[in-house]
């Protein structure tokens, strides 16, 4: 498929795909005329990169594990480590934004709170 239907299935821009082609982060068929070649692994890979993107590992970080998976098997464990080091920062991420979600809670009760108890104080006066 060319890159514009790759673009679409993938939701990321033409310049992204390029940009991640430039980076060595895809590595694409080209046809005799040199026009770019995505299949279906393509779109996989741009989804796994995406969601790496997302949990926050890093362009760079994301580029070394795209080196290693080029080398194939023989980089099974350093590319498992590399998401297992991941997996623990999102992880304490995650339990942090946890954390910040029970104090706005408790910050919000407590708004509640004193909000019922003003209108009861007004109820009262009345």
């Amino acid at each position: 498929m060319k890159i514009a239907r790759f673009a679409e299935r993938t939701q990321l821009s033409p310049y992204t795909l390029r940009y991640y082609e430039t980076l060595g982060l895809l590595r694409i068929a080209r046809d005799t005329s040199g026009h770019r070649q995505f299949n279906e692994k393509d779109i996989e890979w741009v989804k796994f990169i995406t969601r790496l993107k997302e949990t926050g590992m890093p362009l760079a970080q994301i580029c070394a594990y795209a080196a290693l998976r080029e080398k194939g098997a023989v980089t099974l464990s350093q590319r498992r480590q590399m998401l297992a080091e991941h997996q623990a920062v999102l992880q304490a991420h995650i339990a942090q934004a946890q954390a910040h979600l029970q104090a706005l809670d408790n910050k919000i009760a407590f708004y509640d709170e004193a909000l019922r108890e003003q209108v009861a104080h007004q109820n009262a006066q009345v």
